[in-house]
Parts: C-alpha cells; structure tokens; sequence
C-alpha cells in the first residue's frame, strides 16, 4: 500500500484468527447510515455487511500497553463505503456495532472515534491447529456465537474477488458532530482460508435490530477466516 501523510498513530496491536461472515444486503438497509462525504462501495453490484470475530493482541494505546487491556476479542457488524480522496478512492468500513469484553476499552473507542463500541462479556475457541474458531459474547442475558470451520493452506485473495473486496479496506468511517471523520488502519495484505462451514448464533432482532433479521437469518454468502497480521490504526481526522 501506498503511505500517504498521516496524523499520530492512536494505536498498534495485532489482529489474528479473523472469522469474517459476509451476508448479501439490499443497500436500503444500510443508506441511512452511510457517514456524509462516502458512499456506499459494493462488489460488482452487489452490496455486503460483516459479522467478524477476532482476537486483538498485543494492544498498546500511544505506544503504551495498558494492564489487563493488551489481549482481548472483538466482534462487529460492518459494511463497506468509499470515499473520493485526491489520490483516487479510499475504501473503508463503518461499523454498526463493535463488542469488547471491557468498559476501558469501549469507552476510548466511542470517545476517541465515536464508534459504536459496547462491553460485554466475551471468550473464544481458536484452534487453528483443527481449523476452527468460535467467538461468543453475552448480550442481553443470552450468549451468542459465531464459528468457522477451515481447512487447507491459507493464500492471498486474487485481485478483484469478493474475499479482496471483504479483506482489504483500509479505512474507517464514522459520523461525527453532523460530519464525518476518517481513520486509517494499515495492515499487510492477509492470507485466508475459505470456511468449509460457518454459523451465526444470536437473537438478530435484539442484537443488531430488526432490519437486520432477514439478511443474517440465512446461510452467509461467504465466509472466511483471515490470518491477520500486526496493525497500526492511526487518529481520526474530521473530512465532511
């Protein structure tokens, strides 16, 4: 990736084991809440949310690690928008909701980004070992799941595939103050292996609202999980 001028970097971790379910929406669902100044990206026509679980390790906030707060799981519900920049389109991601097992944790990110971030409790399953991965979370008094079997070596996404398109956005949006900010998150590109099988287990209506019940009740489009890597995310700037 190019390296353009950027502001301070607000955080370095690592982000491993990335399960990513991808479900087919109409763009209605999502228009109300694309941030102004981006629009909606889709890949060849057709536009995607994802729940993705993962673990973030490591994690050191200014350069500094944080007792109890450096290895931990997240899990969100994201789609895909771009933005034009002088230097072409910058693709990104806005976030509809992020789950953290800690307050701390939720509580910078909704300060310092104004995302959508809430704590709760939260364990795994990784065992790349046998090819599986689970992630859980408790919301609402009931635990709820995602998982991904995978087999086989992991390899780069071509170039133009959905699995590209779903990995490889490296810019996140959120809507701020009647505007937008944007942030950059730079990673090198991940390696995946496709799901031989992948299930998503929550009460939808509860967890992510009801206009999301028909898109996640179903079997995902795709699914796959993502290596990771180590990842700078840099301070967000005000755009629109």
């Amino acid at each position: 990736m190019e390296r353009l001028t950027e502001p301070g970097v607000f955080l370095r971790a690592e982000w491993l084991r990335l399960a990513m379910l991808n479900y087919e929406v109409e763009p209605s669902l999502l228009q109300r809440r694309v941030p102004k100044g981006t629009e909606l990206d889709d890949w060849n026509g057709q536009t995607f949310v994802s729940i993705v679980g993962f673990r973030f390790l490591d994690t050191r906030l200014f350069g500094v690690a944080v007792p109890f707060h450096r290895d931990f799981d997240e899990v969100n519900l994201r789609f895909y928008v771009r933005r034009r920049a002088p230097e072409g389109w910058r693709r990104g991601v806005v976030f509809v909701r992020e789950f953290v097992p800690r307050p701390a944790l939720a509580a910078v990110a909704r300060v310092a980004y104004g995302e959508p971030y809430t704590s709760v409790p939260m364990r795994h399953s990784v065992e790349p070992e046998r090819g599986y991965v689970r992630y859980e979370w408790r919301y609402g008094g009931r635990w709820c799941a995602l998982e991904a079997n995978f087999g086989g070596e992991p390899r780069l996404p071509e170039e133009g595939s959905l699995q590209a398109f779903l990995a490889e956005h490296y810019w996140g949006y959120t809507s701020r103050r009647g505007g937008s900010s944007e942030y950059r998150v730079e990673h090198q590109r991940w390696k995946v292996w496709a799901a031989i099988s992948a299930s998503l287990e929550c009460d939808v209506a509860s967890v992510y609202g009801p206009e999301f019940v028909a898109p996640l009740s179903g079997k995902p489009a795709t699914a796959f999980v993502a290596d990771g890597s180590a990842v700078t995310v840099f301070r967000g700037v005000f755009v629109a």
